[in-house]
Formats: C-alpha cells, structure tokens, sequence
C-alpha cells in the first residue's frame, strides 16, 4: 500500500470519526420544546417550600447523632425563575473574579482575566447570570427536621447590607459574612473567602445552638442552569466540548450525563465519601467540592424553567450536623467557578477534579490527553509561545514514534518496488479482478511483502492524533492565544488562509512524492482531489488544528523522502528506476 492510500485511510477515518460525533451530538440535542416536555419530572410540593420536612424520617432523634440524610423531594430544589435580585444581594471584586452574591446564591461571576473576545473593549466571560434567558446560578442552603432553616431562595442576609467587598491591594483574602436568625435561638453564619488569584471560593457555614433544644439538619448545595444555545457544526470546537454535569467519586470515578440524557440516565442517588460535582462546558465550569470525608449524596434533576425552557439540576446533600443547645459546629466546601485551568485545578489536590478538563468520557484517550498536555505546558514553558509550543509537541511525538513510521515507510518502499509487476498484473488481467487479486496475493506470499505493512503503523497512530486533536479543542490556555504575525487567536480560523494553503500545498507533494502506479483512473483522479478537499475543510478549523496539521504533515513529508530513498533498491547504472517506467515498457523488457 502506497503513501497515498496509507494518507486516504486516514483521512477517511478522521472524517469518519468527526461525522460520528456530530451526528450523536444531533441524536442528543433535540428542540428546547421537546425537552422541556420530555424531560420534565414531577416535582414533590414540598421542594418548593422552604424548609420542607424529609419525609420518611424519623422524629426521635438521638442526641448528638448525625441526622439521616433527608429525601431529594425535601430539598428545596428547582426554582421555576431565578432568585429576584434587589435587598440582600453583595458586589463582590477580586483580582480575577468579579460577584454577585445574594445569601444562599451566587447569582452572577464574571471571569476578569477571560474577555468574551479579543476586542479591547470586550465585557468578560460571565459564568453565572441571574438573567432568566441565561440562567445559571450556584445555590446552598439547609434542610431541617422539624426546624427552622435558611434556604438558598430565603434566610441569609449579608452582615454589612449595602457594602461592596473589594480585596485589598495589601491582603491575600477577602471574607463576606452572611447570617441566618432562627425563631428558637438557632443562626448560622455563612462566609464567603476568596483568595487572590484563585477561582475556588470557600463557602463556610457555623451553626450556633443558643436554644434549649437540640438542632439537626443538612446542607445542600447545588448548580442549576439553562443550557446554553450552541453554533453547531463540526467545524465548531464548542460543538465537541462536554455539555453537562459531572460528578467523581473515589469509589465509582468520574461520570457525566449530557444534559438532553438527563431523562434517559434517570433518577441518579449516589451516596459518596467526599468527591465533587460539577457543569461543564467549553472553557469553564463550575464545580461544588466538598470535605474529603464528608458524607454527601449526588442527584440530578431536569424540569421546566421560566418561559417553557428545560432547566438542568446537579445537587449534593450533606453532611448533616445535629448542634446540641450552648455548642457550635461546622461544615464547609469550595466553590470552583471559573476556567479549566489545569494548573490551579491541580493546585486543588482533590482527586479526579482535573477530569474536569475533558478530553474525553474514555479513560484512555482521556490519560493520553494528560499526558500530551502536559508535554505541551512543559514546552510552553521554554518557549513562552502557544504556537511554538504545539510545533514542538509535533516533533516530540514524531520523535517517540519514528519507529512506527520507519516501519511504515519501509513497507510502502518495498511496496513501492513491485508496483510496476503489479501494473502488469493489472494489464495482464485486465477485467478480471478475481484472478488479479489472485496472482497479486501470490505475488505478495512469493516476495514476503505484507500489504497492511503500511496501515498498521498509521492505525496504532491513530488513538495520539485523536488525543491531540482533543487537547487542542479543550485547552483554554490556548484560548486567543497569538502565534506570531496574522495568528493572533490560536481558536479562530486563519484570517489570511495561510496556513490551510500550506496544508494543501504539503499535502499535494505527499501525493506526488509516490507515483500512483497501479491505480485506475478514478482513483487517481480521487486521490488528486483529496488535498484540495481537505484544503477547504480546514479553512474552517481553528488555526491551531491546522498548525498542527501543517506542522505534522510537514515532517511526515520529509521522513517519507528521505525514508524512501533509504529503503527502496536503487536502479543499476545507466539504468532508469523501474517505478517510472510505464507498464508496457516493463513487459516489452
């Protein structure tokens, strides 16, 4: 098998592959109307009221037991519409987030360090907004048996009403203070850290028991959101990236539901020790992370939202606290809302959260994507430059598998040398591709030439290039990053076409390195289309892919030349290559 069929292979299986994945992305994206009429559950009355009883629990408590953990129905779950913002909500600002908070609800965050696009002027990335046609809010409040309590949608109030929080230029973190007053001397007072330069917000609740009485309850925490309206097409990286919920538990690992498969995956009641639970989506993400051995359980729930819109719902439940009358307890968790950073996810130390950044639902692709991004953040360490860091990342990987394609050039020389008895096999036979196909697998057996030897290598390639191809999609530190000169955005399409010029003008003389003897006219003509074919499809792909489709194809081009040249006999003195020469000559010889 020749280069050009080896690069055909390929080609149609990358193709094949995208198409795939657009078209289950089609199968899982119905109309917003079907959604919200499929996929709406029947919620219990009491989530809407606000420290609803769990039912199905007992009433005789034991004294300073941890309290069973209520029924999701008991949780003050789905808001119908967002949180009314007005008295009560906080203006928070740090060096990279930028709040609003409103008790038990963190209604907006703006990403400061993240502008929508690379306009000077550009408004940041909003995470969370309070707007109802894009509502997506963090949520936390407490469900008690037979008491009072502060829910996310009523209870807290800030300490300091009217105040605007801004970190000090001189302090490394900055605390908002909320507080709830119960009607029997319970109160609990929630505080809100942030630290400079870091997306997690720790979320802190003291509970003071100044009754006569013991008191029990959980908290929950939750994420909620409408799911965003997304530009189709597999042309559009957005379009590949996770739209959904996640959670990680040490005991079942990482798992994620896309949101128009929350109906399908059904109830989902996971009790864990510690983990996390998190939305994703291109970029970014939001994730609740609790106490390493707290006891939580994992729910998802789907409903109708304002205006008929679907709207999706991951929660936690717990710890549960019970606060004997004169004594205080507490519990807290961290709030990620921010980009899919892998150092500072790391930073974290939980485990698993760095399958936040998704390369992929396989474990395996997604443990290749690690490690080749971690290849790539080491080269871009040196260079300082994204571009170069992925034109580096191309030669390491061709360097760790020269072997592979050494083997594959090899074979295609070999191949290459008995093309012109293969033509005159072909002539000899001329319509009869039984007998041909026959004399040629002889030919093959009698010579020891392995007519897959060619493949092989290009198959066993193909689980790093599908790595790589997702690492580049998912990395937001490549997100309007410059190269050099017209390559200003890494993510957007080359504004000049350069770059998907090169890649046609690499590929054309791929093909016309190996003669396409052998080959019917039609192939021919198939195969001279081919570069001009994909010449056009990367016109739409984000400069980085074909930077790296360049780059790779580039030095596949140099070590097929110079492997060639190595590895195929060379004609005698005087003497023209044979795989030049036409098939009539060689039978007249």
């Amino acid at each position: 098998m020749n280069q050009t069929r080896t690069f055909l292979i390929f080609a149609l299986l990358m193709v094949a592959t995208l198409l795939w994945m657009e078209w289950g992305k089609e199968q899982r994206a119905p109309v917003a109307a079907d959604v919200a009429a499929t996929t709406s559950t029947s919620v219990d009355p009491a989530a809407t009221v606000p420290g609803a009883p769990a039912a199905g629990v007992a009433s005789d408590v034991v004294p300073g037991a941890v309290p069973a953990a209520p029924q999701a129905a008991a949780v003050p779950g789905v808001s119908a519409t967002p949180v009314p913002t007005g008295a009560g909500q906080v203006h928070v600002r740090t060096d990279v987030l930028d709040l609003a908070l409103q008790g038990g609800v963190v209604a907006r965050a703006d990403l400061l360090q993240f502008p929508q696009t690379r306009d000077d002027d550009s408004p940041p990335v909003r995470l969370f907004d309070n707007s109802p046609a894009t509502f997506y809010a963090a949520q936390s409040g407490w469900v008690s048996q037979g008491s009072a309590a502060p829910t996310h949608e009523a209870g807290f109030v800030p300490e300091s009403p009217d105040t605007d929080y801004v970190l000090a230029a001189d302090a490394d973190t900055l605390e908002v203070p909320f507080v709830w007053h119960g009607p029997d001397g319970v109160s609990i007072r929630r505080s809100y850290v942030l630290t400079r330069g870091s997306y997690a917000i720790e979320v802190r609740d003291t509970v003071y028991n100044k009754g006569d009485a013991l008191w029990q309850g959980h908290v929950y925490r939750q994420l909620i959101r409408l799911p965003q309206v997304l530009k189709t097409g597999w042309t559009n990286p957005e379009s590949f990236s996770l739209y959904g919920a996640t959670w990680f538990s040490p005991g079942e690992g990482y798992q994620r539901v896309r949101y128009a498969d929350f109906a399908d995956e059904g109830p989902v009641n996971a009790q864990q020790s510690g983990g996390w639970l998190a939305m994703l989506q291109h970029h970014f993400f939001s994730a609740w992370i609790p106490g390493a051995t707290d006891q939580v359980t994992v729910s998802l729930q789907s409903t109708t939202g304002a205006g008929g819109l679907p709207q999706y719902l991951i929660r936690e439940v717990g710890p549960g606290l019970a606060v004997a009358p004169g004594d205080q307890a507490s519990t807290s968790a961290r709030l990620w809302v921010g980009p899919k950073l892998v150092g500072p996810i790391k930073a974290q130390q939980v485990p698993g959260l760095d399958r936040a950044v998704d390369y992929s639902r396989f474990a395996f692709f997604a443990f290749l994507g690690e490690g080749l991004f971690w290849i790539l953040n080491k080269i871009h360490s040196l260079v300082q430059n994204w571009g170069w860091a992925i034109i580096g990342l191309v030669l390491v990987v061709k360097a760790v598998l020269y072997p592979l394609s050494k083997a594959q050039y090899q074979s295609m020389a070999k191949m290459r040398k008995f093309q012109p008895r293969i033509a005159q096999l072909k002539e000899r036979y001329g319509d009869d591709k039984q007998k041909f196909q026959v004399a040629m697998m002889e030919l093959y057996k009698k010579e020891k030439i392995n007519p897959v030897g060619g493949c092989l290598p290009v198959l066993l390639q193909m689980p790093i290039w599908l790595a790589l191809y997702w690492v580049l999609l998912e990395s937001v530190e490549l997100r309007h990053a410059p190269w050099i000169g017209w390559i200003q955005d890494l993510t957007a399409r080359d504004p000049w076409f350069i770059l998907p010029v090169l890649n046609i003008i690499v590929m054309w003389s791929t093909q016309k390195l190996t003669p396409m003897v052998g080959m019917d006219p039609m192939q021919q003509k198939m195969m001279q289309l081919m570069p001009l074919a994909f010449g056009v499809f990367m016109v739409f792909f984000p400069s980085g892919l074909v930077l790296y489709w360049v780059t790779n194809g580039s030095l596949g081009l140099l070590q097929q030349w110079w492997l060639i040249r190595k590895y195929a006999d060379k004609p005698g003195p005087g003497k023209p290559d044979a795989g030049d020469k036409p098939a009539k000559a060689i039978a007249a010889d």
